[in-house]
């Protein structure tokens, strides 16, 4: 999988769970006095599904080195100084 093939991939999961979230909350709403009413429940489930998937994708990004920290303050390497006794 390529870089923005993965990045695209993320960003549809996101969006996706970002979707849910909103049925969620409308089938919550719409469904207040209907006690036998699923919606809210498979709403719930669907998105638990998207964010294990959206954290298994990130997850393997960062396992396989195509997603990285390219911040400039994200660099933690320190540079050799010489110790002068």
């Amino acid at each position: 999988m390529s870089v923005a093939a993965l990045k695209i991939t993320i960003i549809v999961l996101f969006i996706a769970v970002v979707a849910s979230l909103t049925s969620g909350l409308v089938f919550l709403i719409k469904d207040m006095g209907v006690a036998e009413s699923k919606r809210t429940v498979y709403a719930l489930g669907v998105r638990v599904t998207l964010v294990a998937a959206l954290l298994l994708v990130i997850g393997y990004g960062i396992y396989s080195g195509k997603l990285s920290n390219t911040a400039p303050w994200g660099d933690h390497r320190q540079t050799a100084t010489p110790v002068q006794h």
